[in-house]
Formats: structure tokens, sequence, C-alpha cells
């Protein structure tokens, strides 16, 4: 007899998302899983999203949009037509399976190096500070990959910021030509559109900086690029108000969320996707209020993800203040994880030391439910 705390009908009702219509709430969420060594993604991945089709959408692994939006090595980009082709497929074996697929548009920012970027070239940023205590992924002369502190950035002329856009503008171009359902807009986990939104980050004096309107002006014109090519009922964008991550901090975290939410239900954005402020393992929550305040700001749909198990999720859309709940490392050892929840399943613990790099271990080997299920990805 399954555990009746664990069977959560909310979580498995369909829902219109924007445009589109999941058959439920279990959104898989963006995980970097550090496995295209060429950043083109490959029949691994086919398998790998193949496998986890059953998500009431899936939300791509952060996916660099030029490469100078690169601080993570091994992992994917779309800006070449290698990298176009590559998705293709990928999405191709998901919409096999009866699945939906969103592509998350990423820049890193300052969180990376020289050694990851074109021709060894300063990363860029909204104003040459350092993060504390950050680190990105690098692959080194001796061919072994790892950790290494962030380098000093640049900070991005005026004049750039434009091209900048525009790259968004290309990525999502290609993501449309390669059959994605949905893109999002990643502006969250301290890079760099959070770090134009932040008040910590960003020191500029130009129109991208000070107030903050100016600050959240490149980030609103990357999403209007975004949704010149796709729509407003197909793109989404990822949040982190109240985060602290790689020396990120932010005086005015609530007022931008609120603004920013204002100003994406003007443009009838299909969604707001939340990453929790303590999902890193800091001890800070939302101040009370702020979930349905959100709600009274935006009239899209609302996600949040962070630590979530079924019950913490079913609860959250009881209290109306979420549409759908986004589970990540649970998606990781779980590819059938609306099932496991239909039925109260136990969950299948993910290891850890496989979350980054390799190959098929960790990545495509975990076990499914013996209820015939087709596993192949």
């Amino acid at each position: 007899m399954p555990d009746s705390s664990l069977f959560t009908p909310g979580l498995l009702t369909p829902l219109q998302l924007g445009s589109l219509n999941l058959p439920n709430r279990v959104i898989m969420a963006p995980l970097t899983r550090s496995r295209t060594p060429d950043s083109v993604p490959g029949k691994l991945q086919q398998a790998y999203y193949g496998q986890r089709a059953s998500a009431g959408l899936i939300i791509s692994e952060a996916t660099n949009i030029s490469p100078t939006a690169l601080g993570y090595a091994y992992t994917p980009g779309i800006w070449t037509d290698a990298q176009e082709a590559g998705w293709k497929e990928v999405v191709e074996a998901v919409h096999a399976k009866g699945g939906r697929i969103a592509l998350q548009l990423w820049h890193v920012g300052r969180v990376s190096h020289e050694m990851v970027q074109p021709n060894g070239e300063q990363p860029v940023a909204p104003s040459a500070l350092k993060g504390e205590g950050a680190e990105c992924f690098v692959e080194f002369e001796d061919g072994t990959a790892g950790p290494h502190p962030t380098s000093t950035p640049r900070a991005l002329q005026t004049d750039e910021i434009p091209g900048i856009v525009e790259d968004y503008r290309q990525a999502a171009e290609r993501a449309r030509r390669a059959g994605f359902d949905m893109v999002e807009v990643h502006a969250a986990n301290a890079y760099l559109l959070n770090q134009f939104l932040a008040t910590g980050t960003n020191q500029r004096t130009d129109q991208y900086g000070g107030s903050l309107e100016n600050r959240a002006r490149f980030p609103l014109e990357v999403v209007d690029a975004v949704v010149e090519v796709f729509g407003a009922e197909r793109v989404g964008i990822r949040l982190t108000p109240f985060l602290e991550l790689f020396g990120l901090t932010d005086d005015e975290p609530e007022a931008m969320a609120f603004y920013l939410a204002g100003e994406l239900d003007r443009r009838g954005l299909a969604y707001l996707h939340f990453n929790e402020p303590g999902f890193a393992g800091a001890d800070i929550t939302y101040p009370e209020g702020f979930r349905e305040e959100m709600r009274r700001c935006f009239s899209g749909g609302l996600i949040y993800c962070g630590g979530y198990d079924a019950e913490r999720a079913r609860q959250r859309l009881a209290e109306g203040t979420a549409d759908a709940v986004a589970f990540g490392r649970p998606f990781i050892a779980n590819p059938d994880l609306p099932e496991r929840f239909r039925i109260g399943a136990a969950l299948t613990e993910p290891d850890h030391s496989t979350f980054y790099g390799g190959a098929e271990k960790g990545y495509t080997d975990y076990p499914f439910l013996d209820n015939g299920y087709d596993r192949r990805g």
C-alpha cells in the first residue's frame, strides 16, 4: 500500500502554460551535467532527455548563447549549426515520447575564466568586480577538468550590450528552428542577467545602472528580443531574488522581483520560474507574503523550485501560490518521476559523484519502475 502522503493528484493534473498544454505539473528543472565535451548535444543527450519525457515540461540544462557566454567546460551551446542540429535531434527524441521541452538560454557573465573564454580574453560583466569565492569549471592543459577560481571581469561597454541582446535573439532563432516548444531566459543564480539586476554587482553609471529600472533594462531587452522570435506565450524566465551566490549581493531583491513581475506580466510572458534562495544550502527564505504578492503581480504561470518533495509540492499547489513545481535531483535519479508520484513509489537516491562529467553512468542508467514504460532514450 503506497504512503498516501505521497499521492499528489494536484501535481498530475493538466496545466495551460502560456500557449502550451502540459499533461502534469511536474517540471524537470534545468540541470547542468557537463557531458558535452565538444559543446554539441549527441546521442547521450537524446537518451537522457527522452527518458524523462513524461515530465509536464523539460527545461533543458543551461545552454550557452555564444562563445563568450561560457564559464563551464563541457556544457552545450546554441550558436553554431552543429549545436542547433544536435539539439534538434534531442527535441525529436523528446517529442517522439510525447514530451515537451524548453531550451534555457545562458550567459554566465563574470562566473568564468580566461581559460574558457575565446582567445584567453577576460570575461564580461556589468562592472569589473570579481565574485568573492566564485568558481567556474575549466579544462586544464593536461586534459583534466575541475573547478577553478573565476577571473576578474571587465565591464561591458555600453555599445557592446546590443550585441549580446542580438546573441540572445540568434540563440532563440536557432532554438525555434530546432523545434523547441519554449525557451527560458536564465536571469538567475548570479549569472550575467542577474548580475545586472543586483545592486552589489552592478555599479554602472550609464542607462543600465543605478536605478531599479535601469538595472532591469538589459534583462528586459533580452526578453523582448526572445519574445520577437518565439512569442511571449512560449517564453519563460528564471529568477532568484534573495539568492546569495558567487559573491552576489542585492539591497533591493524584493522591489526588483515585483518590478520585473509587473513588466513581464505586461509583456504577457508564459511563466516565471523561481529558484528559491535556500537551494544552495543557505538558511534563506522568502519574506512572509512574497508568494502571495507575486501572484497578484503576475497573471501567467508561477513555477517554484528548490528542494521540493511530492508533499511540499502538493502543499504549494494547494495554497494557490504556484501552478507547477520543478524538480532537479529527483529527476536525475528517477526518469519516470511523475509515475512514481502517481503511485506513491519510493524514489531512487542520486549518486552525487556522477552529477558532473562522465558518460552513461549516473546519467542514463537509473532504473525505471517495472511497469512496462519504454526505457529507451
